[in-house]
């Protein structure tokens, strides 16, 4: 079964919202986009380059739509973006111009996506795809880049209600910057009073 391994840049309280740039995502009058660049050093660009490292990838539309947009004119930064599958989760959009995109519509068809054979599904951005997932139980593993910053407002990684879940840490490293770097894979329930794990 396929892994879905969402990876994350995140602030202390948890905004992921337009972290690469100030015009990525400016929804609900978002004015902080790009806070990630003060941070990029030697340790964090490596992290990111070993994440950069083809895949298939699971998205929500906007995401998407900013990534089409985007990768298939810088792919010498990211080998591999325009060969990897792309998985749209979309009741609006049913095709693209941009190769190897696949729209899919619930989370039956996800569902269906992990029991495929083929690599682990990362999921990058896509707020609202990852809420519903936390909400189902369909993460796998969290790759969260924690950032030494507050910003008050914007899209959030957990929020509408995640289910009570407990996850392992499994790496983790703190950059000469301050970015907590962690990865955590899911370990069991969490039930009144107890982790059951």
């Amino acid at each position: 079964m396929r892994k879905i391994i969402v990876l994350s840049m995140i602030t202390l309280d948890g905004v992921m919202q337009a972290p690469g740039g100030p015009e990525e995502d400016t929804s609900g009058g978002f004015k902080f986009g790009g806070w990630t660049e003060p941070y990029g050093d030697e340790v964090y660009g490596k992290v990111v380059q070993k994440e950069l490292e083809p895949a298939d990838y699971l998205l929500g539309r906007k995401t998407f739509e900013i990534w089409e947009n985007y990768w298939p004119h810088h792919a010498d930064f990211w080998p591999g973006i325009n060969d990897g599958l792309k998985y749209v989760m979309s009741k609006t959009r049913k095709k693209s111009e941009w190769k190897n995109s696949v729209f899919i519509e619930s989370v039956t068809d996800i569902k269906n996506l992990k029991n495929l054979k083929g690599p682990d599904l990362q999921v990058w951005g896509s707020g609202e795809l990852v809420h519903l997932l936390l909400k189902n139980d369909l993460v796998d593993e969290l790759r969260l880049k924690i950032h030494p910053l507050t910003l008050g407002k914007g899209k959030k990684l957990f929020d509408n209600g995640p289910i009570p879940a407990a996850f392992k840490l499994t790496e983790s490293l703190v950059t000469p910057g301050g970015v907590i770097i962690s990865s955590y894979k899911r370990a069991g329930q969490v039930k009144t009073g107890t982790i059951e794990v």
